[in-house]
């Protein structure tokens, strides 16, 4: 009882626009596609690499998705974000803490689990903050570490229930200094029945080309599912209807203006919504919204001008210039170089192939070949205020 009353003050009395982390559907955008597609991939044991831009919606879906699968009582579910992972090590410390996190060690399945590590004497503790488990675990040598890996699948693949587990920003193992560990995880995954892996990346090249080589272990191995936005009216049905569930109008005029400003970028828009719910009353306009858009410039400003100083003169003229044609072609064309000053061809490949190393710039391919645009929709709109 006291949940449920719980789950219906938040929706009464918190913001509804969620711009970090998942709380529940209620709060969530569609997706009812790729959910059905997860679905049926588990189901008929399909594994899926799922891959999308940045701040899209990707982690909001998996744990949308484990949601999903909890209603319908069929897998137990596990996420491991591996992005801050640097070697093999860090990659079965933190396949370790999530499961510890789904299996807390005073519960049954909990020592099983610390009975693969025992041999090793991990040591456990826990967050001040978040509470949850932290492992430090001590390897005497190469062998140990594709033993306790081993160990963690097979223990997984012997529970009583089928899990789904995701591993978040998969293309960092490509990173790590040992050799062959894409070999070494297809060849562990394969022998797995019990378990369906979700395989996410946001460095879209890289995690494609992981799945999609021959070269490559993991070759042909998994299905594919690309997100990418959210339909617009559904999106617009989503945010008005989110204002008015709590006691405001915002009219369609600056609904529009949302979805156009922020490109319908997951994380960009919702935000906006936020700051545009949390700075409004009852009654929301067009002018409103653009008094939250000014808001966000300034929380951000300091950091659109850390840029600046990070990047050569010429880096931070070309990203203003694909900033104001908001998406860019053909970055060598006679026009585009003319009309920004830019200099030759060669010069226009090393600035972009700059600005796309340091994540400020996303190439992606399209039918019609290449397309380049900023990956922060907030500065981009901020240097098309400035410049």
């Amino acid at each position: 009882m006291s949940v449920s009353l719980h789950k219906k003050s938040v929706m009464e009395t918190e913001n509804p626009f969620v711009s970090k982390g998942y709380i529940s559907k209620e709060f969530f955008c569609d997706r009812e596609n790729e959910l059905k597609n997860l679905g049926e991939n588990a189901k008929n044991g399909l594994d899926t690499t799922l891959f999308a831009d940045r701040k899209i919606g990707k982690t909001g879906l998996i744990y949308r998705f484990f949601d999903y699968l909890e209603e319908k009582g069929q897998y137990a579910s596990i996420y491991v974000d591996i992005f801050s992972s640097r070697r093999l090590d860090d990659f079965v410390k933190l396949l370790s803490e999530a499961i510890l996190k789904k299996y807390p060690e005073k519960t049954s399945l909990g020592k099983g689990f610390m009975k693969i590590l025992k041999g090793l004497r991990p040591l456990i503790s826990f967050d001040t903050i978040t509470g949850e488990p932290q492992v430090m675990i001590s390897y005497q040598n190469e062998a140990e570490k594709h033993y306790t890996l081993k160990g963690i699948l097979d223990f997984l693949e012997n529970r009583n229930e089928p899990i789904v587990l995701a591993i978040d920003e998969f293309q960092q193992i490509t990173e790590y200094p040992e050799t062959n560990v894409e070999a070494l995880l297809r060849t562990y995954v394969q022998q797995v029945k019990n378990i369906r892996f979700i395989f996410c990346g946001s460095k879209t090249s890289l995690i494609t080309e992981m799945f999609s080589s021959a070269k490559r272990p993991f070759f042909n191995s998994t299905s594919f599912l690309h997100l990418d936005k959210i339909d617009e009216e559904i999106y617009f049905d989503f945010i008005k209807d989110n204002f008015e569930k709590r006691k405001k109008t915002i009219d369609e005029q600056a609904v529009q203006f949302i979805l156009d400003w922020t490109l319908r970028h997951t994380f960009y828009t919702q935000y906006l919504c936020n700051q545009t719910f949390n700075l409004s009353g009852r009654n929301v306009t067009i002018v409103e919204v653009k008094r939250a858009c000014k808001s966000i410039f300034l929380q951000n400003e300091a950091v659109f001008l850390q840029y600046r100083r990070l990047l050569t003169s010429a880096q931070w003229d070309f990203l203003i210039a694909v900033a104001k044609e908001e998406t860019l072609m053909q970055p060598t064309a006679k026009d585009f170089l003319m009309k920004y000053k830019i200099g030759t061809p060669a010069h226009a490949k090393r600035l972009i192939n700059a600005l796309t190393d340091k994540d400020l710039i996303i190439s992606k391919p399209t039918k019609n070949g290449m397309v380049y645009y900023l990956s922060d929709v907030f500065l981009l709109r901020w240097l098309q205020s400035v410049y």
